[in-house]
C-alpha cells in the first residue's frame, strides 16, 4: 500500500489532524505553557513537514511558539528567537539554523546548549539525518515559489 494521495482534501485533512495531535502531545511532554494551537499548519508539505503557530499565553492572539513536525524531528522554538516572529518562513529558517548548530556541535564531540535528541541512535548516526533535514528546510525557506502569496 502506497502513500495516501495528499491532493485529496480528505487525506490532507487527516494528515493535518494527526500532526496537530502530535504537536499537542509534544508540547505537553515538553511542559510548554501555551495558548491555542492553530487549527491548520501555518505551512506544510504533506507528508514531510508542517510548521505550526502556537499562541502565546502572555500575549493572546500573538504567536509565542513555533512547532515543526513531520518526517523530521519534532521541535519547538520561541517566537522571540525568530527574526520575524509572525511568519512561518522565518521560523523554518530558525529551525534549520538551530539544527545545523546542533550538528556542528555533535561533529565537535559536544552538545549544543545541553540539548539532546532522545532515542537509541547516537549523535554520529543522527547528525547526517538532521543535517539533511536542516539543509532542505533552508532550501525551502529560500525558495520564493514556496511562499508566493
Amino acid at each position: 500500500m502506497g502513500l495516501p494521495n495528499y491532493d485529496d482534501p480528505e487525506a490532507l485533512e487527516h494528515w493535518c489532524c494527526e500532526r496537530r495531535a502530535q504537536v499537542d502531545g509534544y508540547l505537553q511532554s515538553q511542559n510548554v505553557k501555551h495558548g491555542r494551537i492553530g487549527d491548520r499548519p501555518a505551512w506544510h508539505v504533506a507528508p514531510y513537514v508542517s510548521i505550526w503557530a502556537i499562541e502565546s499565553l502572555t500575549r493572546p492572539n500573538w504567536i509565542g511558539w513555533w512547532v515543526i513536525c513531520g518526517d523530521l524531528p519534532t521541535d519547538f522554538i520561541s517566537s522571540a528567537d525568530v527574526e520575524s516572529p509572525q511568519h512561518p518562513r522565518k521560523a523554518m529558517r530558525a529551525f534549520a539554523d538551530h539544527w545545523l548548530k546542533q550538528v556542528e556541535a555533535w561533529k565537535a564531540g559536544r552538545d549544543y546548549e545541553g540539548i539532546r535528541i532522545a532515542g537509541p541512535q547516537s549523535d554520529a548516526e543522527l547528525a547526517p539525518l538532521l543535517e539533511s533535514r536542516a539543509t532542505l528546510l533552508r532550501e525551502w525557506a529560500d525558495d520564493e515559489s514556496q511562499w508566493a502569496e
